[in-house]
């Protein structure tokens, strides 16, 4: 009995864990001085040679004042606009012959997720004309990216409202910008799935094959892991759920699934004895994301919403102060 009780008690704090990391929603707020980020920031000055701007030097007197202006040249969901002072801070302290400091100025309801409207001014700098040009490919260049991913996940997540179902990214991020681009996944109203590889157990088809079997699998990731360590895996059909459901699995990732397919193993899962949630992933698009959800999924993952968004069409005005 009381073997019984401890493995309860486990199979709760698993689970526990498992909702919290496998698509909890996580806090919209950014650190935009942390470490990484400003790295981040730095090598993308650095990438472009900002502080060697030979047109700027040959056009623009060192002591020029301007004004820039951020718009929306289209309807949008914004995402990155902490980036603009920071990356100003940055650049100048990368080139110490800046003259002046930034005065970036935003209105109150504008910030990281609102819906932004062709035409809107984003935020408005009154700064040293040479590095408000200087910058201003950096600045764009994230805003854009990040509020694309926005934009594009806010699609998402307002085609399957009034379903139970929420929508994960996934590690198909850009190299070296993951923070960025899973935040963004956030200011557009998605959920963030596994941070890195090291943020849970994700049983996928290629180590089903090199272990020998689902079963295999299984049994190994429960008995190695770390006991904090969330457990899901990866099943394509019908009957590899049913093994995933005799060997413990904590969590299940639907695969490719055909709609249909999916409906099915939603009400297999449903009839279990333990409470297992359940993913769809492949093959959703925003065409047929609304029919996934409508099974009673969970979490639909969406590979999309990173590799491959489209970049938000915004501009940057630069006059005289």
């Amino acid at each position: 009995m009381l073997a019984e009780r401890r493995d309860a008690g486990l199979v709760r704090l698993a689970r526990a864990i498992l909702l919290k990391r496998f698509g909890a929603k996580r806090q919209k707020n950014m650190e935009w001085h942390s470490r990484r980020l400003s790295a981040i920031l730095e090598n993308a000055l650095l990438e472009d040679r900002a502080t060697s701007d030979a047109t700027s030097r040959a056009c623009i007197d060192a002591q020029q004042l301007a004004t820039a202006t951020i718009l929306a040249k289209q309807d949008c969901i914004l995402a990155g606009v902490g980036a603009i002072a920071r990356i100003l801070e940055i650049y100048e302290h990368l080139d110490h012959n800046v003259i002046g400091h930034p005065e970036v100025i935003s209105h109150g309801e504008i910030f990281d997720g609102v819906r932004l409207h062709k035409g809107q001014a984003i935020a408005v700098v009154r700064h040293n004309a040479r590095a408000l040009l200087s910058c201003e490919r950096v600045i764009l260049n994230v805003l854009q990216r990040l509020s694309g991913i926005a934009t594009t996940t806010r699609k998402y997540v307002d085609a399957i409202h009034g379903t139970k179902a929420r929508i994960l990214d996934t590690r198909k991020t850009a190299p070296g910008l993951r923070v960025l681009d899973k935040y963004a996944v956030r200011c557009g109203g998605g959920q963030n799935h596994r941070l890195d590889l090291s943020d849970g157990v994700l049983i996928k088809n290629n180590h089903i094959a090199l272990a020998g079997s689902v079963a295999v699998a299984l049994q190994k990731a429960l008995r190695n892991r770390r006991e904090e360590q969330p457990i899901e895996i990866e099943v394509r059909t019908l009957v590899e759920l049913e093994e995933a459901l005799a060997n413990g699995a904590e969590s299940i990732l639907l695969d490719n699934m055909k709609v249909e397919d999916v409906r099915q193993a939603v009400q297999r899962v449903a009839s279990h004895s333990r409470r297992v949630p359940i993913e769809a992933s492949g093959g959703i698009r925003l065409e047929n994301v609304r029919d996934y959800a409508e099974t009673g999924v969970d979490y639909i993952s969406v590979g999309a919403l990173t590799h491959s968004p489209q970049a938000v069409d915004l501009s940057m005005r630069i006059v005289p102060a």
